[in-house]
């Protein structure tokens, strides 16, 4: 395959939901997340760039169903993402499956999406990918706003800040 094609061709992605409804929509937020950044999603594990698989905790019967699927993933494709449930026990997975790449607890969404660009970065597709680097600015380009904090921990009987954003929240330092 020319270079020019292999940089077009979308990663792919298998995937693997086990456990309740919860379970289900946090499998249904990733898969979006994951069309939305270009991947594509296939049913195998042979062949694919990655395996995410999102476990379920609950039962001891659960439990041995998530090691199993982590563990046919691992003999089948090598690159494994787990989150769910039994990720919460990280612990639990890194001992029984040292080469998993990550291990997170339910609604990790962000965690599992940086997973995924480490494991293996989204196709570049110049004819999609419109949004410049440093993202949207609604400034012109010689200033920006800088968000150093967020709320009010004051309760002024006038003001409805501290219930619109909440408590005084600061930026970090670094």
């Amino acid at each position: 395959m020319p270079p020019a094609q292999k940089i077009m061709q979308a990663p792919k992605i298998s995937f693997v939901s086990l456990g309740c409804p919860k379970a289900l929509v946090d499998s249904e937020h990733i898969l979006t997340r994951l069309r939305a950044e270009g991947y594509e999603l296939v049913k195998t594990h042979a062949g694919a760039d990655a395996v995410i698989i999102n476990t379920c905790g609950f039962l001891d019967s659960a439990k041995a169903e998530s090691l199993a699927a982590i563990g046919a993933a691992l003999e089948e494709n090598g690159k494994v993402i787990v989150t769910g449930c039994l990720g919460a026990e990280a612990e639990t997975i890194s001992t029984a499956f040292p080469r998993v790449l990550s291990v997170t607890g339910p609604q990790a969404y962000e965690n599992v999406m940086a997973a995924v660009h480490e494991a293996i970065a989204p196709a570049h597709d110049p004819f999609s990918d419109l949004l410049p680097p440093q993202g949207i600015k609604l400034t012109p380009r010689h200033y920006a706003y800088l968000k150093i904090s967020e709320g009010c921990s004051n309760r002024c009987s006038f003001c409805i800040i501290p219930r619109l954003r909440g408590d005084l929240v600061s930026r970090p330092a670094a």
